[in-house]
């Protein structure tokens, strides 16, 4: 019995919200892998449009959990395991522009899909509630001593008289000229 539980999830959906996928997906980063009261905090204090229609979303599917009486789950047991926002269909407008010109304007649209599971018992392992971001390795230090030094930068010589092969086409032409008004 509680193998089925753990794969059991409940899903809500919400097709054609008017704003774009990308900006959807920015905030459903926030609360992927959080619990619902968690999930529900972020939303709140989240400034940006797509955290209102991604609050509804939540909470539908919560109230999907709550009224299956087969489950019997609980909103704040909750877990959100995944969200998934998909592009919807592009509204294309024209808008005139200078010139007898137009310009297309793409109302663009979004599928957002919230599932729910119930949240893992403490006692077991292997699963996080949490994303952990990946960890990059860290050099030891002797191998950073090994690495080559930089080079120093070679010192600039300013062109005299003497040597005006050296120097550019200008210090050439400069001392030619200084050599015909000498003589």
């Amino acid at each position: 019995m509680s193998s089925t539980l753990e794969t059991q999830t409940v899903r809500a959906q919400a097709k054609w919200v008017r704003t774009s996928a990308r900006k959807a997906r920015l905030v459903a980063e926030h609360i992927r892998g959080r619990s619902v009261p968690e999930a529900r905090a972020v939303l709140a204090f989240t400034q940006r449009a797509a955290a209102r229609d991604l609050e509804k979303v939540l909470s539908s599917a919560v109230a999907n959990a709550e009224s299956r009486p087969d489950l019997q789950w609980h909103g704040d047991d909750l877990v959100v395991a995944s969200v998934t926002v998909d592009e919807g269909p592009t509204l294309k407008r024209w808008r005139a522009r200078a010139r007898g010109r137009v310009a297309r304007i793409k109302k663009r649209t979004c599928h957002i899909t919230v599932l729910l599971a119930p949240a893992a018992p403490e006692g077991v392992a292997g699963q996080e509630s949490r994303r952990q971001p990946a960890r990059r390795a860290v050099e030891p230090p002797e191998k950073a001593e090994q690495q080559k030094p930089k080079r120093a930068a070679k010192p600039r010589s300013k062109p005299t008289a003497d040597a005006p092969a050296a120097a550019g086409p200008r210090a050439k032409r400069a001392a030619k000229k200084t050599e015909s008004e000498e003589s």
